[in-house]
């Protein structure tokens, strides 16, 4: 399997403010505390290493940016780029692009010239609740931001999608727009409220970005808060996005070590596993695996084992 959504910091290197700052951020995890400490390809290795008793070896993975000090994320692309080639992990890494700002096609052309560079994120914002959702709009909407979006496609860039699912009309709309440039969301639309009104909604938002096939989603970031990780817990959300995205479309990820504040890694991956056993193992396969490696162009050289 490929983990299509993970994290490695160095608190020494000091690149991500919210890690150091105090007071501490809000975050939707709560109190992130322990998850203040370094997180490196050695400490993902471990955790990975954990699932292989229920048979599941990781062999690949994806850095995804980590709010690196917004006036030097280039320095994250190259610290993670050192990090892979010292150590096998990750297989390829996703940056971060200011897609507004004066200075972003020159930033671009330098994230699509590091060879491991896949994509970019930029979280373009969002109103707090569904609500508020028609009267404050993202940088999705906004001429300047799309102006740097339009960008990506031509420099073999993707962008990855951090919204709450009640913006993701305007995400269907983008990649209407944009259908050249590809799309996947992150963290499965941000579905926290599990009542049914809140399923409800994030099932229309998702359907309609599914309608796009240039969209593709993470199933990853499953936090509701209080609770604990459990497949009975998820399996409304997960199939409903493996029937709406299809398992070519959808990958799995952990999206540690931020997840660790409330599942270990086990827990994530074998919720997965339980979750998809009546699938059938090419559908497996693509979800786990080659979802992942055709989306992030993982050839065979960037893959290892959980047990190497």
């Amino acid at each position: 399997m490929v983990d299509a959504h993970h994290h490695v910091w160095d608190l020494a290197v000091g690149g991500q403010p919210w890690l150091l700052d105090d007071p501490m951020i809000a975050f939707r995890y709560g109190d992130y505390g322990r998850i203040r400490r370094d997180y490196l390809p050695a400490d993902f290795r471990a955790d990975a290493a954990t699932v292989a008793g229920r048979g599941l070896d990781v062999a690949g993975s994806v850095f995804v940016e980590t709010e690196w000090r917004v006036d030097d994320t280039l320095s994250e692309v190259a610290w993670v780029s050192g990090l892979a080639e010292r150590t096998g992990v990750p297989s390829v890494v996703v940056g971060h692009a200011v897609l507004d700002s004066p200075g972003v096609a020159e930033h671009l052309a330098a994230i699509a010239g590091a060879p491991l560079a896949r994509g970019i994120r930029h979280k373009p914002g969002g109103a707090a609740t569904p609500d508020r959702a028609p009267a404050e709009p993202t940088l999705m909407t906004d001429a300047r931001w799309r102006a740097g979006f339009a960008r990506l496609a031509p420099l073999g860039l993707h962008y990855e999608l951090q919204v709450p699912w009640w913006h993701l009309h305007e995400a269907a709309d983008l990649a209407a727009a944009y259908d050249r440039t590809r799309i996947v969301i992150n963290h499965t639309g941000l579905p926290a409220d599990r009542s049914p009104a809140g399923l409800a909604g994030w099932r229309d938002a998702m359907r309609r970005v599914a309608e796009h096939p240039n969209v593709y989603c993470k199933i990853s970031g499953l936090d509701v808060p209080h609770t604990t990780w459990t497949p009975d817990l998820q399996r409304e959300v997960v199939l409903t996005t493996l029937d709406l995205f299809g398992p070519r479309r959808c990958m799995f990820a952990s999206n540690f070590p931020v997840d660790a504040l409330w599942a270990t890694y086990a827990q994530i991956f074998g919720g997965f596993q339980d979750l998809t056993a009546d699938l059938s193992a090419s559908e497996q396969r693509a979800v786990f695996f080659d979802t992942a490696c055709d989306f992030y162009r993982i050839g065979p050289d960037r893959l290892w084992s959980a047990a190497g």
